[in-house]
């Protein structure tokens, strides 16, 4: 089953990062990027498990409530799961910009890491 998926560029006050955000059972898993998924050869990317989102933010662009900054939507499409485990999630993308095989894998309580996997999974 396809479902949908969104990067968001979200420039705050003290900096900037990307949150990269998997619809998944009436929710958005989202995980806090420290850089812009340009492009696969751009992979790993370090990156933290944030709170969940409503699914608002796969059109939202603008700004956030109580002074958090604003987001500009940078990527989205659709997203198929091939494996969800607690240490890995792995998955497709078919996004107007990153297409093909990714997981997000975890090395300790909230730091993960976006990396590109082959052609297999």
């Amino acid at each position: 089953m396809s479902t949908r998926f969104v990067i968001l560029h979200h420039m705050q006050n003290d900096g900037e990062h990307w949150d990269l955000m998997l619809e998944h059972a009436g929710i958005l898993w989202t995980w806090q990027l420290e850089r812009e998924p340009t492009t696969r050869d751009a992979l790993p990317i370090p990156a933290r498990r944030i709170e969940d989102h409503r699914l608002a933010y796969l059109s939202y662009e603008g700004p956030i409530s109580r002074g958090r900054g604003s987001v500009r939507r940078v990527d989205s499409g659709l997203v198929e799961y091939e494996d969800i485990a607690s240490q890995r999630v792995a998955f497709r993308l078919f996004g107007e910009r990153l297409a093909g095989g990714f997981a997000m894998v975890r090395s300790r309580a909230d730091s993960w890491a976006l990396v590109a996997l082959e052609s297999g999974v």
